[in-house]
């Protein structure tokens, strides 16, 4: 049996060094090696005539060299190698740079197969820099050729030599999905799908290998969380709240109206306090939606029903704001909040500590604080978390476990296509606030290119001097394998820009995911309090607290963020009464960057946006999925693979009802299956 445990730099081809570069893409073993799957494919089989080559196509032609290699230098170790070819319908000139050892390899009147991109000027054809074969060889062309996600360290060529180095490892792998899955569903076997994936004799084999490797994924995940539902279903029971508690005494007393959103929300949450299942409910809503409104309502049940709620806030920042704001909405029912957040004096943590243990405090609004041992509840009855991606899973099952099965309600600003929600979060109930309140400023969106900077930083200074304050938010660059990253600047050298050229006589300031949680927070309140004009930052502001005053925000490469992240940050603007602006900075422009551009010039509707996203991009770790404990996704597509998924939710749902536990013979092969790709039974707790 093949061990796929076995250290990548034993594989021929690699070794140490090009061990710690493949570490870089996640290949540590054989097994990640065989599991790294291309992105795309070369068709290089098909031959086509000179005449019918199109401009900017790839493609395979076979023609006779008409000439030697013109070889010419250009400096002492440049150079340029030139050749005509032609076949029955036309000639073709081809072009190499700093290749002089061409020479030795093309000979005049024979007949090679290339492989490359063709330009077509002024009716001239040219093939630039090809690959190519001795007809009747295939070691370049003549066959389909994966092409992989690489880092700038290591060459495509490298990485499929090394990756048919370790199948040949591999002529046998075991296989991992019971036989009466694959003959119902006629897929095929484990091993042969691993080989067709990477090198497939023809475009059928490669689908049928990827529509088995998908199947497996999408059946992993489904099992695990709805073995978890079933497991949670069977075994809890939760609290019932009071009926005579009801929320409309909070929701008649507010200020102003709650959208119908937000109402049809309230009511699943209500439902679901009154029954004596636990709740464990995921609140999807845009930025500025109104969910923090909707978590004090709910807390207001749980409080006036008799326990004790917690609040877990990602940052300091935010916690002290759901401070302010539920002690502001809720103190006059006699309801008392406490924070709980680093930076507090030994003194102040210790009395918060006894208020809660004694139960004279009803809600506690904390940071990762609120996770430490020594917190202890009298009555933990109701846990928000908000902005969970930020949490991960065994946090998130720390804190709950301070209460004796309380209700959990999941907040997210990061939308999700509800289709897709309710597979991914196959454990949790959804609920979607799927549309804005009245005031909610629209923020107008500008894609504009490097060029239009000096406009841009004029724009800059009219909004600071009319008292507003600006964003500016870089790409992380710091360890980057990509080869962009040179041309990236990073937070601090812009910041720096900032304060010694560009607006020397503003008020700059930067903020970095390095920087000490306590120096982030005091730079975020000095830029909430009016004290910084311009805040240059990474994505660390995504989740965020409001900043009415801010009115501009400058995405810097924004091309290299996803659009629900450009969405998300564009979010950290329009809070107050002011105009608002989104310019997203480009660094290039090919046709994909433009339309995912438009998108965001066109529409802020966050749902749209993300299924958008999703299709354009894939899915990959788009919702944080690691943070879930849900394995990642190396293969499937939760766009392209809808259909699929359908099918396979369906079988998932008939086996978990049959056999909750996979105890039965014929389900052995998938309990292995989960407990390895669900790393640990923490990890399946939302």
């Amino acid at each position: 049996m093949t061990d796929l445990k076995k250290e990548i730099q034993y594989v021929k081809g690699v070794g140490p060094t090009r061990a710690k570069v493949l570490n870089k893409l996640g290949i540590f073993t054989l097994e990640d090696l065989i599991t790294y799957y291309p992105r795309d494919y070369e068709d290089r089989s098909k031959i086509k005539y000179i005449a019918d080559t199109q401009d900017g196509e790839k493609c395979s032609i076979e023609a006779v060299a008409v000439s030697g290699i013109n070889l010419r230098m250009l400096g002492r170790y440049k150079s340029i190698e030139k050749l005509i070819v032609k076949d029955e319908t036309d000639t073709c000139m081809i072009t190499w740079f700093n290749q002089p050892y061409i020479k030795t390899q093309i000979k005049r009147e024979e007949k090679y197969r290339f492989f490359g991109k063709i330009t077509v000027r002024n009716g001239v054809r040219e093939l630039n820099s090809p690959v190519f074969d001795v007809i009747e060889k295939n070691t370049n062309t003549g066959k389909i050729v994966p092409v992989y996600p690489l880092t700038y360290d290591i060459k495509a060529n490298a990485i499929r030599k090394i990756i048919q180095n370790g199948l040949s490892l591999v002529d046998n792998l075991d296989e991992i999905m019971p036989e009466y899955i694959l003959t119902k569903y006629n897929l095929i076997g484990y091993n042969e799908a691993i080989h067709q994936i990477h090198f497939p004799k023809d475009f059928e084999s490669f689908r049928k290998a990827r529509r088995r490797l998908v199947f497996d994924e999408l059946l992993t995940m489904q099992l695990g969380l709805l073995k978890l539902k079933g497991e949670n279903n069977e075994k809890i029971k939760g609290i019932k709240y009071d009926e005579n508690v009801n929320m409309s005494d909070v929701i008649n007393d507010l200020p102003f109206r709650l959208t119908k959103a937000q109402l049809n929300v309230l009511e699943d949450i209500n439902a679901d306090m009154e029954n004596d299942k636990p709740m464990n409910r995921l609140l999807q809503g845009d930025v500025g939606s109104g969910k923090t409104i909707v978590a004090m309502i709910a807390a207001y049940k749980a409080v006036k029903s008799g326990y004790q709620v917690a609040i877990l806030a990602p940052t300091m920042i935010l916690a002290k704001q759901h401070l302010a704001n539920f002690e502001k909405t809720l103190s006059k029912y006699g309801i008392k909040c406490e924070g709980l957040v680093g930076g507090m004096t030994a003194k102040q943590k210790k009395q918060a500590l006894e208020k809660i243990e004694n139960g004279e405090v009803d809600i506690v609004i904390g940071t990762h604080a609120l996770l430490e041992e020594n917190v202890t509840f009298k009555k933990l009855g109701f846990v928000v978390t908000d902005e969970q991606h930020r949490f991960g899973v065994k946090q998130r099952s720390s804190i709950i476990s301070k209460g004796e099965n309380p209700d959990v309600l999941v907040m997210t600003a990061t939308p999700i296509p509800r289709t897709l929600a309710l597979i991914l979060y196959g454990d949790l109930d959804i609920s979607i606030i799927d549309e804005l309140p009245p005031n909610r400023k629209h923020v107008e969106t500008f894609a504009v290119s490097k060029k239009l900077e000096p406009r841009i930083n004029e724009f800059v200074k009219k909004e600071i001097n009319q008292g507003r304050q600006c964003y500016v938010v870089c790409p992380l660059v710091e360890e980057s394998n990509d080869p962009e990253a040179p041309k990236l600047k990073s937070a601090v050298e812009l910041a720096e820009k900032y304060k010694n050229e560009i607006f020397k006589e503003y008020r700059v300031e930067v903020l970095h995911g390095k920087m000490k949680p306590k120096e982030k927070d005091e730079i975020m309140e000095r830029f909430k309090n009016g004290e910084i004009d311009i805040l240059v930052s990474t994505t660390v502001i995504e989740v965020g607290v409001d900043v009415p005053n801010a009115s501009l925000m400058i995405i810097e490469n924004a091309e290299r963020f996803g659009l629900a992240q450009l969405h998300q940050l564009r979010g950290r603007v329009g809070r107050g009464e002011y105009k608002s602006y989104c310019i997203l900075k480009c660094n290039g422009g090919n046709e994909l960057i433009r339309e995912r551009m438009e998108i965001m010039t066109k529409t802020d509707n966050g749902f749209t946006i993300a299924e958008k996203d999703l299709e354009l991009r894939g899915s990959g770790d788009f919702f944080g999925t690691k943070q879930h404990g849900i394995p990642e996704f190396k293969i499937a597509n939760l766009f392209q693979d809808m259909e699929a998924l359908k099918e396979v939710q369906a079988l998932a749902m008939q086996i978990i009802d049959q056999d909750l536990n996979l105890e039965k013979e014929e389900n052995k092969l998938l309990k292995d299956l989960i407990n390895k790709r669900f790393t640990s039974k923490a990890q399946l707790t939302i």
